[in-house]
């Protein structure tokens, strides 16, 4: 029996689930849910921040926040990630 089997890609945060986490935390506002989106947990949502501090991911998160909640302060106002309208 090999005891050296690699971790199932579950538990990896690879680019691909970061940009679908950042995603959900978009549309949501939820570490938690986002993170279940992404099928990984909050706590590693959280300890991956931790880990990647001052990268384009942590400035991510906390641009895609900051969305949220003028969207959910002005749900009527226009985002920037919104498409303009054609005229």
């Amino acid at each position: 029996m090999d005891q050296h089997r690699p971790l199932p890609d579950r538990a990896h945060w690879t680019p691909g689930r970061q940009r679908l986490f950042l995603r959900a935390l978009f549309d949501t506002g939820s570490v938690a849910l986002a993170a279940r989106a992404a099928g990984m947990s909050r706590s590693s949502a959280h300890r991956l921040r931790r880990r990647l501090a001052g990268t384009p991911f942590d400035q991510q998160w906390s641009a895609v926040l900051a969305s949220h909640a003028r969207r959910l302060a002005d749900p009527f106002g226009r985002d920037e990630s919104t498409p303009k309208a054609p005229r």
